[in-house]
């Protein structure tokens, strides 16, 4: 039967008096910056958040512990919540939840792994019974206070089978060759990428290697100056197949990080009088609603979002009590061919 490690198991017993110490503050200076940060001042908050971080403190930790047990509260921990690929997942995840009996925590990180630590300190303190979380760049300090407060978690969005940690999703890597391979087969050899912003995301970091390897693998380039990373917006997608397109010797197929900046690609070369697929292809990421509507309507990789979060509850499930679990769970993904998608003119 597996269980979560237990790296430190002597940092159980961390007390505000200890806090205290460490920071060079008293106890009543450690509460208020507990409960209310904005009444200290920054250098005695700052000294007793750097105390908590390092001590791994948990205010009411044993009494955390001992009510988790029972509790019926799990937590998301998401990069954001404007985008609909993470909306429906955590849809689909409150309702799976609530037909089991539990309630559902949501946090969102700006993919900043400090603020995704303080959001699972804030969780301990509520005592969820268990979190999950997107991908798997998280803070060492992050993984060992889950492990040491004996809370299970499991990362979605990713598929690691390697990694100690457990794990439902998909290999990005592999999804975003299988992308690039099927432009190739239509005869593409100039590429461009438009990129997630791939900074604290590792699952945009491995499209990017997938979309590299596959071209490499085929004796194909891809420059720098065609490989631009973006935020996941559509005017960014825009701005971004502009520059694309200003360049010499434009590509013929533009890969993009998800769906939202294939959007932007699209709408932008209506604008420009860039015809789409004959003069370029626009491959997406994610299949939402709206690519299937779109005119023309997007090549994509279907990520089946809300099977993912599901099985990654029941992964939970089983940890929470004690259960056998696969350490690493794979979800199926396919490519969605459209209209936004065909030979190059040169091929034709």
């Amino acid at each position: 039967m597996r269980k979560p490690v237990v790296t430190n198991s002597t940092k159980n017993n961390v007390s505000i008096l200890d806090v205290a110490s460490t920071a060079g503050v008293s106890t009543a200076t450690v509460s208020r910056v507990i409960n209310n940060p904005q009444s200290t001042k920054k250098s005695s908050r700052e000294a007793v958040e750097d105390a908590i971080r390092k001590l791994g403190y948990i205010p009411n930790g044993a009494a955390r512990a001992l009510s988790s047990r029972n509790s019926r509260i799990i937590s998301a921990i998401i990069p954001t919540i404007d985008h609909s690929i993470f909306a429906q997942g955590i849809q689909a995840l409150q309702s799976y939840l609530h037909s089991s009996g539990y309630q559902l925590l949501i946090g969102s990180t700006n993919y900043d792994p400090k603020q995704e630590y303080a959001l699972c300190q804030n969780f301990l303190v509520q005592q969820v019974a268990g979190i999950i979380m997107m991908g798997e760049t998280h803070l060492p300090d992050c993984v060992e206070l889950l492990n040491r407060e004996h809370t299970p978690f499991v990362n979605t969005g990713t598929y690691s089978p390697d990694s100690k940690e457990y794990c439902v999703g998909f290999d990005n890597a592999a999804a975003a060759a299988k992308a690039t391979q099927y432009l190739v087969s239509l005869g593409h050899v100039e590429f461009a990428m438009i990129a997630g912003i791939t900074e604290n995301n590792d699952r945009a970091v491995n499209r990017v290697k997938g979309v590299r390897e596959e071209l490499k693998r085929h004796g194909i380039g891809l420059p720098q100056n065609r490989l631009l990373e973006r935020d996941y917006e559509v005017d960014q997608g825009r701005e971004a197949f502009r520059l694309l397109m200003q360049n010499k010797h434009p590509p013929t197929a533009i890969l993009c990080g998800n769906d939202v900046l294939g959007y932007g690609a699209i709408l932008e070369a209506q604008r420009l009088g860039v015809s789409i697929p004959h003069d370029v292809s626009v491959m997406g990421f994610d299949d939402l609603a709206l690519s299937r509507h779109l005119q023309p309507s997007l090549t994509t990789v279907h990520v089946p979002t809300r099977e993912m979060w599901c099985k990654a509850a029941d992964t939970l499930f089983a940890l929470m009590k004690g259960k056998e679990a696969p350490r690493a769970v794979e979800i199926e993904v396919n490519l969605v061919v459209r209209e936004s998608t065909s030979g190059p003119k040169t091929a034709k």
